[in-house]
């Protein structure tokens, strides 16, 4: 476990597990889909190098990143991130299983990927590596069948583009409402510019990268910024992990 501490709200010595599970828990009772978006990101603003973040993340970050999908009951993905990651299914540990356990959780949660064209690769490891079959956020006009032929279920969202708010609510209807969003980029410009992120957890990397990388957010625009309220604070050898909340009180900015 990282020596994570919190500088804000202040907490005297190390944080556990425990600490970690309260201070990103999802709201009790939710009715409606609750987005939270992890992303990493340079001091200066990239979210990759060599086209990974593996070169940006850190324990304490990796730590908070896992815990994010045993706290969801879904881990939402955009295609480009799920190849550029090779993504697989969440991994049903011990410790994951005995976490969810505890937490009233049943198994682990799928990936949901979304995708306009169903451009996936049906013998990746997000489908032969996994212990419950991903879902594919779609289309009316995309071809899904080798998809399907795989064992993912599909879900149309859109004739063609993905609307993302029915993407959510057709993931709600299914009773998943929790969902971690790992990005990329512009999967999480859509959901901004739909008002549909609640939380964002952003660890910021004491590295220097420069180069081409996108930001964390390319693509669509809100009509107006997103005002966000500061949550939390979380050191651990220079990385600094923030946490921010849709504050929906306050009017937006503009």
């Amino acid at each position: 476990m990282p020596a994570v501490r919190s500088v804000w709200p202040a907490v005297t010595g190390e944080l556990s597990g425990t600490d970690l599970e309260r201070i990103y828990g999802y709201p009790a009772d939710l009715d409606r889909p609750w987005v939270q978006v992890n992303f990493v990101a340079s001091a200066d603003g990239a979210v990759e190098v060599d086209t990974t973040s593996a070169g940006l993340s850190h324990a304490a970050d990796r730590e908070v990143f896992l815990l994010g999908r045993d706290l969801a009951d879904v881990v939402l993905v955009g295609a480009g991130t799920a190849r550029a990651e090779n993504y697989r299914g969440v991994v049903a540990s011990a410790k994951r299983l005995e976490r969810r356990r505890r937490l009233g959780f049943t198994g682990v949660p799928p990936i949901a990927v979304v995708t306009r064209t169903a451009d996936l690769d049906p013998a990746s490891r997000l489908f032969t590596e996994t212990a419950v079959p991903p879902i594919v956020v779609t289309t009316e006009t995309a071809r899904t069948a080798p998809l399907e032929a795989a064992g993912a279920e599909i879900l149309r969202a859109g004739r063609d583009d993905v609307d993302v708010a029915r993407a959510l609510d057709l993931l709600a209807a299914k009773g998943l409402r929790r969902v971690d969003c790992e990005g990329g980029p512009r999967l999480f410009a859509q959901l901004v510019a739909a008002d549909l992120v609640d939380q964002l957890c952003l660890t910021v990397a004491p590295l220097l990268v420069a180069g081409t990388a996108d930001r964390i957010a390319t693509g669509a625009s809100p009509a107006v910024p997103r005002r966000l309220a500061l949550a939390s604070i979380l050191v651990e050898d220079g990385f600094t992990l923030l946490r921010y909340r849709r504050d929906r009180a306050t009017p937006p900015i503009g």
